[in-house]
């Protein structure tokens, strides 16, 4: 990643802006067993222990730069409070194609698994839903370029590092890329409390597509209109909607035990 050169009136010469950068000890440590390209490593001066002796060795061993800066300057760079003492800087994340993500299946002799957010803004719930959606197995998520979270630093450390191993890809319209799923044999299903059929009462085995909503919203109108089938998690309580991360943890693993099943 190069630095871009230009400063913020009153910061100091240390908070340069930067293209991107993975914060957090494990995150750097999923980045550098990833094998993806780090610039350089910004490591707190005196931090010589735990999990940093081991960034500092796998750095080394891959000839990554690391740079000791004072305490005062690592909070100055920081984009997140919690950054563990250790700062990488690393090229932008590079986005896939839709066609990446069916390859990706194709590869693995799978049908194809794909989550797709329907304007999910928040990159603290994206960084978990691309966490979710490594652990369960989906070959790629898909998310749209406007109004919309990107991968960033923050979705890199929630996502705990999951973001080096998921192919995502960004498009320009939603509506639009789940017909291009749908001729490629995939179902889709969209998430909306006023359906009435459960999330677990349908079959999510197969080529299949989930759509995840907005966090406030929900799916759009657009996009319901174009899913297979929609599907709804109970709620017994007063509240009646749940973080969309964790929607998408229920339904997604609903799909993994429909498919062990059917496979075993």
């Amino acid at each position: 990643m190069s630095e871009k050169g230009q400063r913020i009136k009153g910061q100091s010469d240390y908070q340069k802006i930067f293209d991107d950068q993975v914060e957090g000890r494990n995150a750097v440590l999923e980045l550098l067993e990833s094998g993806k390209d780090i610039n350089k490593i910004f490591i707190t001066k005196g931090e010589r222990h735990g999990s940093i002796n081991k960034i500092i060795s796998i750095a080394k061993e891959n000839k990554v730069i690391l740079v000791e800066k004072e305490k005062r300057q690592m909070e100055e760079i920081a984009q997140t409070q919690n950054y563990q003492g250790v700062i990488a800087l690393v090229p932008p994340f590079e986005y896939c194609e839709v066609e990446d993500i069916l390859q990706e299946a194709k590869q693995k002799g799978e049908d194809p698994f794909v989550l797709i957010l329907d304007g999910i803004e928040d990159p603290h719930n994206l960084g978990s839903i691309i966490r979710t959606a490594e652990t369960a197995g989906v070959h790629g998520v898909i998310i749209p370029k406007r109004r919309a979270a990107t991968v960033n630093s923050t979705v890199n450390k929630v996502s705990a590092g999951a973001v080096q191993h998921m192919k995502v890809a960004r498009v320009t319209n939603i509506s639009d890329t789940i017909e291009l799923l749908k001729k490629e044999g995939l179902w889709i299903c969209g998430t909306d409390i006023n359906t009435s059929t459960y999330y677990y009462d349908q079959d999510l085995t197969g080529a299949i597509g989930i759509v995840i909503g907005n966090e406030g919203n929900g799916i759009s109108q657009k996009v319901k209109k174009n899913c297979d089938f929609l599907v709804k998690i109970p709620m017994k309580g007063k509240v009646t909607s749940l973080n969309a991360s964790v929607s998408t943890g229920i339904v997604i693993y609903e799909a993994v035990k429909q498919r062990m099943k059917q496979e075993g």
